[in-house]
C-alpha cells in the first residue's frame, strides 16, 4: 500500500499578488471610500497641533510657535487651561450633557418600537406607506425644519399655538423663546426627523431573523407580544448595543445647525452648547480664536473616546456584544 505524500502547508495559499489579481474589481471599489477616510478623517487630525500652538491666518497652517503659559499650567497647555477656567465653557458643558442624556434616553429606543411595530403590520400597502413617510424627515433641511417650527409655534399666526390656547387657556406664548421649551422642542424635532430613518437599521435586523423560529413559538402558544419579547429583541440586541455604544459616543456633538437657528438671546441658558460656545469665540467672533477652537475640539475628542470605550467595556461584560 502505497504512502500518502505529505500535503506541504503551502500547496493551498495563494500569493497575494494572485489574490489581488483575482478580486481587483472589488479592492478598486475600496479606493474611493479609502481616500475619503484618510483625506477628510485622519489627515485633519495633524490640526489637532494647534490646539498647542499659536495660530495666526497667514502665519501658516500649523501656527508660528508654541503657546505660552497661561495662569498656573505650564506651556503649551495654554489653551486647555484659558477654556476650562470659564464659567461660560462649564455651562455650555453641563447644557450639552443634559440635552444630549435626555435625547438619548427619549429618542433611542423610539427607533427600536417603530421597526417592531413596524415589522408587525400585515397590511403591505399600509406598511410600505408608513416606511414612506417615516424616511421624507430625514432628507428635510434642518434650516427647513426649524422655519416649519418657527411658523407653527409663532405666538400671532402659529397653529400649534392657538390649537394649546384653546385647549388649556395658557395664552399665546411664543414657545421657541422660552427656555423651559427648549430641550423638548429640540428633541420631539430629533425625533419626528430621524425615527424612521434610524429604524431602517432594526428592520434589516429583524428580516433577518428566521422564520423558523416565530414558527416554532407559535405551534408552542406563544402569543406575538411574547415572541417580540423572547425573539425578536434577543435577535437584534447586538445591532441595538453596537448602535448604542455609537450613540455614547456622540453624546458631546450634538446638532450645531439646529442648535443654532432654535438659539435665541432669551434660551441661551440652556441652549448654549459646546459647538456654539466654540463657533463664537472662532468664527463668530471679530478676533477669532482658532487655537482655542482647537483644544475645544480635541478636549471634546478625548471625552468621546472616553465614552465609547466605557459603553463598550460595559455593553461586552453585561451582554456580550461590543464592537471591538
Amino acid at each position: 500500500m502505497r504512502k500518502k505524500e505529505p500535503i506541504s502547508p503551502y500547496a493551498n495559499k495563494i500569493t497575494v499578488r494572485h489574490y489581488l489579481g483575482r478580486y481587483w474589481q472589488f479592492y478598486a471599489m475600496m479606493l474611493i471610500p479609502l481616500c475619503y477616510f484618510l483625506l477628510f478623517k485622519y489627515v485633519p487630525m495633524f490640526g489637532n497641533i494647534l490646539a498647542f500652538r499659536h495660530y495666526k491666518p497667514l502665519g501658516g497652517p500649523y501656527g508660528d510657535r508654541w503657546a505660552s503659559g497661561y495662569k498656573v499650567w505650564p506651556a503649551p497647555f495654554r489653551y486647555f487651561e484659558q477654556f476650562l477656567l470659564k464659567p461660560e465653557f462649564w455651562t455650555a458643558f453641563k447644557n450639552t450633557l443634559i440635552i444630549s442624556v435626555e435625547n438619548l434616553i427619549i429618542n433611542f429606543p423610539f427607533p427600536i418600537i417603530f421597526a417592531i411595530l413596524l415589522n408587525e403590520l400585515r397590511n403591505l400597502k399600509l406598511k410600505k406607506f408608513v416606511q414612506t413617510v417615516s424616511y421624507v424627515p430625514r432628507f428635510v433641511s434642518t434650516v427647513v425644519v426649524v422655519s416649519i417650527l418657527s411658523e407653527l409655534l409663532s405666538p400671532t399666526m402659529g397653529i400649534l399655538t392657538r390649537l394649546i390656547d384653546q385647549v388649556f387657556g395658557v395664552g399665546r406664548i411664543y414657545y421657541m423663546n422660552e427656555p423651559q421649551y427648549f430641550r423638548m422642542l429640540y428633541i420631539v424635532t430629533d425625533m419626528w426627523q430621524f425615527t424612521g430613518w434610524t429604524a431602517i437599521i432594526y428592520l434589516a435586523a429583524i428580516t433577518g431573523i428566521s422564520s423558523d423560529m416565530f414558527e416554532a413559538a407559535r405551534i408552542d402558544g406563544a402569543t406575538r407580544f411574547q415572541q417580540i419579547i423572547y425573539i425578536t429583541i434577543p435577535t437584534i440586541l447586538p445591532t441595538i448595543m453596537v448602535m448604542f455604544i455609537l450613540n455614547v459616543g456622540h453624546l458631546l456633538s450634538l446638532g450645531f445647525e439646529k442648535v443654532l437657528l432654535m438659539q435665541t438671546s432669551t434660551n441661551m441658558a440652556v441652549s448654549d452648547i459646546i459647538d456654539t460656545y466654540v463657533y463664537r469665540y472662532t468664527l463668530g467672533s471679530s478676533s477669532p480664536q482658532y487655537s482655542l477652537g482647537a483644544a475645544i475640539g480635541l478636549f471634546n475628542g478625548i471625552i468621546g473616546l472616553i465614552l465609547v470605550s466605557s459603553a463598550n467595556f460595559a455593553s461586552r461584560r453585561l451582554t456580550g456584544n461590543s464592537i471591538y
